[in-house]
């Protein structure tokens, strides 16, 4: 069963991620745990030319994975650090556009776990991707 994220999606503690357009949707618990948003830039995430610039894919990026993450982790896990992250950028994003964004864990293991992101256009192409190790924090039984 996944954990409730509700209190975390859109503004409710990352008030970033509304700012710049993003709008977490969803998240669940099988598989190790998922999120998905959309995102349609806004001016405070284009320069101005009205293209996005590559760390705000990153915090959309890195967020939908810290989602993915703690919607899979039981009782009071979570989530400590992102120890590691690597983004990639295929095609440009820009205002006016729609975009779908995912994130989904790979493995967990006790102190790590490991998940990708993935950011497609509305025709299904992708935009950009990442992939992370984030340290956990394990609540005492």
């Amino acid at each position: 069963m996944a954990r409730d994220m509700s209190r975390w999606l859109g503004d409710g503690g990352m008030p970033i991620i509304e700012a710049i357009g993003g709008a977490f949707d969803g998240f669940g618990g099988e598989g190790g745990g998922w999120a998905s948003a959309t995102w349609d830039p806004t001016d405070l995430a284009c320069n101005p030319h009205g293209f996005v610039q590559a760390g705000v894919h990153s915090i959309l990026l890195d967020a939908a994975i810290n989602f993915a993450i703690n919607s899979g982790l039981p009782g009071r896990d979570r989530t400590r650090a992102t120890l590691e992250m690597k983004c990639e950028y295929l095609r440009q994003a820009k205002k006016g556009e729609h975009y779908l964004l995912r994130g989904d864990v790979v493995r967990v293991a006790r102190q790590v776990a490991w998940a990708e992101s993935r950011i497609t256009d509305s025709a299904g192409d992708l935009v950009s991707k990442c992939t992370a190790t984030f340290l956990l924090h394990r609540a005492e039984e």
